[in-house]
Parts: structure tokens; sequence; C-alpha cells
């Protein structure tokens, strides 16, 4: 285990996706709380159903023990709390508890439902007894919130969908009023840290504590109390009904601003004063050869240019900080670009603007849930450009009424690994006569943005 400070640093980004599962209904409503053992009150995290929303609901713990508190009643994620002092021995893995003996394993990452990811998510064992090992490094008392960065962690979607955004979620329903808290992190590489510096500190001012990147460790940590796990809502959504004071997407969008805007503007202020008459859109560009490669990217610029728009060309690469993305989505007064992992950048723009999403041929589920759902919880001028048949390469690879072009979810029935075709040996030529109806209405929503907001 490592007990990092913060630096800088960047990662290339590799697309990659899987299916969400909604959560089911829990517990009967109006259960009360129980005492365990003459001890307080536990609580967990439980969910019931409120008309149509998911709301919390204090209930008792799901196989209770004192001290330790495990919720597993979620679909998507486990959750745990020690409820009082914490030793973390970094050797084991292992979360002490002083308290009739007692032991919980969990895996802290939000996909559950999927063996073959939590496969790879290492365990966790939380442990209660009658001693437990001395304190070396001592952390003054502060509650720790423990989460994995395994899984799809690296691939940009995934590091917010299930990583800041969850973590945002779970940090703003527990700690809504004193935020000071000792983030430790499982299976951190030193690139994740690096990367994710700023945001990071965003969320605590302390050093981050990780275990389990190889590199071994004698020093135990304690910890005032630990929540182990992130309360997810799903993909990179932030539900206002389940939250304090009703936050959403919006407010974690703040969040980002603070972090790499400095809490201001960082693109053109004004558009009268800077000169600026055309509504500027930012092309986001996919590397060749990885999949939904735009073929006639030239053309497609050429088209928005003549339609009006300043096209500035975005490929986000290895060496592209996450301050230089913000500042370029920041100053968008449109954003383009076909369905992949650098569609996160949505987070950025500014709410308000337009976002027109190319959605080639199989990808269609995931690019509402990805992305289209999150740019109109933010408040985006959100358009989808579905391909035809003939726009993607796919159409001289196979015979006109194969199911891979006529209809896909028929294709890939459950089997997601038949998303390959679609997502790495796809790439997309625009029909720029059809497509040129989507950018004069993006046009006319951006202009209109540009004029009002600067």
């Amino acid at each position: 285990m490592i007990f990092y400070d913060y630096f800088d640093c960047t990662i290339s980004i590799h697309p990659n996706s899987s299916k969400f599962l909604p959560p089911k209904k829990r517990i009967k409503k109006g259960k009360k709380l129980e005492r365990q053992n003459n001890s307080s009150p536990v609580l967990s995290f439980c969910f019931r159903k409120t008309g149509s929303q998911w709301g919390p609901q204090a209930q008792p713990a799901v196989n209770p023990s004192p001290g330790i508190t495990c919720d597993r009643s979620h679909k998507s994620y486990d959750f745990c709390t020690i409820n009082g002092p914490t030793v973390l021995d970094p050797a084991t893995s292992t979360f002490h508890a002083t308290g009739p003996s007692a032991v919980h394993r969990i895996k802290p990452y939000p996909r559950k439902a999927e063996a073959h990811t939590m496969n790879g998510i290492r365990e966790l064992t939380l442990q209660s007894g009658p001693t437990s090992p001395q304190c070396q490094i001592q952390h003054g008392g502060l509650p720790a919130v423990v989460f994995s960065a395994g899984g799809y962690t690296g691939n940009f979607f995934h590091d917010f969908s299930e990583g800041f955004i969850p973590l945002f979620v779970t940090v703003n329903t527990l700690f809504p009023t004193d935020r000071d808290i000792i983030l430790v992190v499982s299976e951190a590489g030193d690139w994740w840290i690096r990367k994710y510096a700023d945001l990071l500190r965003s969320f605590t001012k302390h050093p981050i504590v990780v275990i389990g990147n190889g590199t071994a460790a004698a020093e135990t940590h304690c910890f005032g109390s630990a929540t182990v796990g992130l309360i997810y809502h799903g993909m990179a959504t932030v539900n206002p009904n389940l939250m304090p004071g009703g936050q959403n997407l919006t407010q974690f969008r703040l969040l980002l601003q603070e972090t790499y805007g400095g809490g201001g503007r960082t693109g053109i202020q004004n558009w009268a004063e800077s000169g600026r008459r055309r509504p500027r859109l930012v092309l986001v560009a996919r590397p060749m050869g990885i999949g939904r490669g735009l073929l006639n990217e030239q053309e497609v610029r050429a088209a928005a240019e003549k339609v009006g728009f300043e096209v500035v060309r975005f490929l986000p690469r290895g060496n592209t900080t996450l301050r230089e993305a913000f500042a370029v989505m920041d100053s968008a007064d449109a954003m383009v670009g076909v369905h992949g992992a650098a569609m996160t950048h949505l987070l950025f723009l500014r709410p308000g603007a337009a976002f027109l999403q190319v959605v080639p041929l199989g990808t269609e589920w995931a690019a509402e849930v990805c992305y289209g759902g999150p740019a109109k919880a933010m408040g985006l001028e959100y358009v989808e450009y579905r391909i035809t048949a003939a726009e993607s390469s796919l159409a001289a690879r196979f015979d006109p009424e194969s199911l891979v072009l006529k209809d896909p979810p028929a294709y890939r029935g459950k089997d997601w690994s038949k998303m390959w075709v679609y997502l790495r040996e796809q790439n997309v030529r625009i029909d720029l006569v059809r497509f040129r109806e989507y950018l004069e209405t993006v046009y006319e929503k951006a202009e209109k943005f540009m004029r009002k907001n600067g």
C-alpha cells in the first residue's frame, strides 16, 4: 500500500461498455430500526419505491453485526459501514472494528451483477472482534470512504460512470455538510492518482490511501469510521429524487468547473466583445483503427462550416490534460462526435449547449443510456443522428438481408460479445445531404445559446 499525495498526469482513452441493470423493489415500507445485542441502532441504505421513483429509507441492516452494517440488497452494488473506530491493515486488505466476532467481505465496485467484471475486483474484509491491530498512522478520527478503481477503470466513460459520479453521490448523501473525509482506494494505479489529482482534491484535502497496488506495506491506518462501497444511481446518473436538496448531474458539472475552470469560464467570455460572430462547434475526433472512425471527417467539417459554424477539431490524446479538455469544451456552443468514450466530454459542456451524437449501427441502446440520458439531465440541447446501414462500413462486408445490418438487437441477443462487430469493426461514412438537416438544427440551438451566454 502507498500513502499518496497528488501529481499531474494523463492517460489514453480506449472505449468499453456494458449493460446496466436497474434496481428492483427491496424492503417493505415502514419497518422500524432494531437494536442488535443491546447496541445502538444501525442504519443501512435500502431503497423503497415511491410512485415511479426510488427513495432512500432507513432500514435494519442485512446480516448485521454490532459496529458493521452491510446492505447487499442492491442489484449493482453492496454497501457496508463500520460505525466506529476502524483500523486498516493494508497487508491483508482488512478493516478491523472492535465488537463481537463477525466477518464480512465486499468488492466495492458497482458492477455487482457482472461476474466477469467482479472476478477481477479485489475483495476487502471487514472484521470485528474483541481486539484490533495497533494503530500506526492516525487520520484524526476522520471517516474513510472506500471504493475500488478496478473494473473498467481506464476507460474515460467508466472512470466517471462507475467512479467519480457515484463518489459524488455517496459523499453528498452521507456527508452533506461536513465533507472532511479520507479517500481509501483499492487498486488505484499511479496513473489514475496523477490523472485525476485535481478532481480527487475536490473531494478531500487529504492524501489518498491506496490498497492493493502490488506494493507491500506494513503500517496500519486508523479512521473514525468507514463506509465501503459507492452508492450508484445508474450509468453516469445522479438521481435528484435520491439526493439531499435534489442535487443532479448539473451540480456535478459545477464541481468539474470549480476543479478545472477555476470556478469561472475558461473560454471566450462574451461573443460580441471577442468579435466572434459564429457559434463554435467542437468536432470530437476518433483515431482510425479502433472502430467507429469517421471516414469522411473533412467533408463533415466542411459541411458544418458551410452551415455557419466555427469548427474546432478535438482529438483526446494521452498527453491531453483534463484542464485542457475542459477549456475546449467550456468555450463550445455545440459538440458533435461518433458514439464512444470521448463523448464523456459532454460533462464539460455548459448547460444549454448543443450536443449532436452520431450513433453507429447496433449502438442505439448504449448511445442513449451512456450519453443521451446524461446530456438531457445536464440541460444540453441533445440531437441524435442514427446512421443507416448504407452509412456503415459493415455494409461492404455483410449481405443487406443479414441480421447484422437489418436487426442488430436480434443479432446480438443476450450475447454482449457480439457487440464487437459494431464497436470495433465498424466505421462511419456520413450521408452529408441527410446530415446537413441535423447540422442546421444544431446551429440554430447553438447560435441562440451563444448570443445568450457568450
